[in-house]
């Protein structure tokens, strides 16, 4: 064997742009459907009267399936390797994903839908593992926020992208999911199964026992990640009635209005850039003090001048959330324990998901309408914010407390 043969290869460019193109795969599966549930209600309504509960929970399928498989997906990744699981997943994803357009019963769409989450907590595992192995804590930084820049642009196209499709057909919006099979490609032609750091952070001095999973650090980021999930959701699932108690009710206003709000999704994937240096425990006070504040001024404004204004500062948080909490955990993680740690990230964060409109109607009927229920929600996340700086002290994977 030559010595360049020898060599390990190497991450780059080309990596780089597959992965943020895989996690894209996600977003799709969120925000492709909302404008296609209306008319998805109405074509099964005739014959099935509880349609109208039962499409908001398959479009919501995949999140819980993602949520509870995610561990053992984490299991798989570690046990049988990275790319090949990726491959696997991203090929499922496209044809689970479009089999709806030739289903016409509900309950066998949702079960299509249940297995597109599991395609789901595969890719999101994987994809997320590689950004560990692939690149050093800078390398994880600039491609996190890359994704976290480029995600918002991808969202809008697809949400322009289903409203044609569901006005040509009520289910024409699932071909949209074929995109997962040009991933495969993607996947299949760049990316390659990442050899384990040991030696390489030995030599850097930072030697450590794989054998041992680091349960502290984990369990600290699964915990601060189930919080940051659930607070990440409130407004994206419940923002558009704190804009009718505000007396703001026409949704063509609705989106006039948050259309420059939005955009600071990117500003938030800015600052994670910008504070990096400055290690997760100030990366995660901004964080939550971001959403915290957005999420109070929420409950406490009355006109839509301020609504702007908070959602403005909400939407920084929320553009830092994901890079933020993901760059944190990967740094408690050896190459051993990469997969299962991340599938213990990819569930929490689901998992908050799932719990986020739980907890805020119960706190809407605890304060008598959403915006108190925002309030009480940004409370707890300045909470929270004043909470990581005594629980996370210190950088990499010692940055529990």
């Amino acid at each position: 064997m030559t010595q360049s043969a020898a060599l390990p290869r190497i991450a780059g460019k080309a990596q780089g742009i597959t992965l943020v193109t895989v996690a894209f795969l996600p977003i799709v599966a969120i925000v492709s459907m909302f404008p296609a549930v209306p008319a998805i209600i109405e074509h099964f309504a005739a014959r099935d009267p509880s349609a109208i509960a039962k499409v908001p929970a398959m479009v919501s399928a995949p999140g819980l399936a993602i949520a509870v498989l995610s561990l053992f997906a984490g299991f798989f990744v570690d046990k049988f390797g990275r790319r090949r699981l990726l491959l696997g997943s991203t090929f499922i994803y496209g044809f689970a994903g479009a089999a709806p357009f030739f289903l016409d019963n509900l309950d066998s769409i949702t079960l299509s839908r249940y297995l597109l989450g599991v395609a789901e907590a595969a890719i999101l595992t994987t994809l997320n593992t590689l950004i560990g192995d692939y690149w050093d804590e800078k390398g994880r930084r600039f491609w996190l926020t890359v994704q976290g820049i480029c995600g918002p642009f991808l969202g809008s196209a697809v949400i322009l992208l289903s409203g044609y499709l569901t006005h040509f057909q009520w289910n024409a919006i699932f071909l949209v999911y074929l995109v997962g099979l040009p991933a495969f490609l993607a996947c299949a032609l760049f990316l390659f199964e990442p050899e384990q750091d040991n030696t390489a952070r030995q030599m850097l001095g930072m030697d450590e026992d794989a054998s041992a999973f680091p349960w502290k650090g984990v369990a600290t980021y699964g915990l601060i990640t189930l919080f940051g999930g659930a607070l990440y959701y409130v407004f994206i699932i419940n923002g558009g009635i704190v804009w009718s108690e505000i007396g703001v009710k026409d949704p063509a206003e609705i989106g006039k209005m948050t259309t420059i709000p939005s955009l600071f999704v990117m500003a938030g994937a800015g600052v994670f850039w910008l504070t990096g240096k400055m290690g997760p425990r100030w990366q995660l006070f901004a964080l939550f003090a971001l959403l915290g504040t957005g999420l109070a001024m929420m409950g406490l404004i009355h006109d839509w001048r301020g609504m702007v204004v908070a959602m403005a500062i909400q939407q920084t948080g929320a553009g830092m959330a994901v890079p933020c909490l993901i760059a944190w955990a990967q740094s408690h993680l050896p190459f051993a324990h990469r997969g299962r740690g991340m599938g213990i990230w990819t569930a929490c964060f689901f998992m908050g998901q799932f719990t986020s409109p739980l907890l805020v109607s119960a706190m809407r009927v605890a304060a008598g309408s959403m915006q108190g229920a925002f309030l009480y929600a940004g409370i707890a996340g300045l909470v929270c914010a004043v909470a990581a700086l005594i629980i996370v002290s210190g950088r990499g994977a010692n940055a529990a407390a």
